[in-house]
């Protein structure tokens, strides 16, 4: 095989969303120490909102981005919490793949934290081939080319290759 039509991860993204509430945005933050080591970073909002209660400045939600070995490490881990299956509708035509974890004691090795209760979060895991660093690159930037784009069949078969994952039909 082409060694630059080679998949791999290129970052997975932790993500708790609390709204405008500040005591689930601390839980937040400890979860995703706690199922990491590292602490996240607080996001906040860019506008207003009033309907929402939301304005510019606003803590909102708490994320981290893991790349390389820590990425792949955790990965495992958050796929086992999903019993290592997904479903199609949770891959994307551009390689990435989101999910979902409802309750974060799924997730071996993390114990139940009383100060933070019951609470999930949101993983995105983005997937890429090399060579994708000329969309990044401070020179000279170009678009990845429609045939170097990581495809939806592609991300499929490097999850079930790669972590031995399960696809799950729509209507099962």
């Amino acid at each position: 095989m082409n060694p630059m039509k080679k998949v791999r991860i290129e970052k997975i993204t932790l993500n708790v969303g609390a709204g405008k509430d500040t005591s689930k945005l601390d839980k937040g933050v400890l979860l995703i120490k706690s199922i990491t080591g590292i602490e996240p970073v607080k996001t906040v909002t860019k506008k207003r909102i009033p309907s929402w209660g939301l304005r510019p400045g606003l803590p909102i939600g708490a994320k981290l981005t893991l790349r390389k070995q820590k990425a792949e490490k955790i990965l495992k881990k958050l796929l086992e919490a999903k019993e290592n299956v997904l479903k199609e509708s949770q891959f994307d035509s551009g390689g990435n793949i989101s999910f979902g974890i409802h309750e974060y004691i799924d997730i071996p090795g993390v114990a139940y934290n009383p100060e933070i209760g019951i609470m999930g979060l949101e993983v995105c895991v983005t997937l890429e081939k090399p060579g994708f660093r000329i969309k990044r690159r401070m020179l000279e930037k170009k678009k990845i080319p429609r045939k170097h784009v990581v495809s939806k069949e592609e991300a499929l078969n490097f999850m079930k290759d790669e972590f031995n994952v399960k696809i799950m039909e729509e209507g099962a």
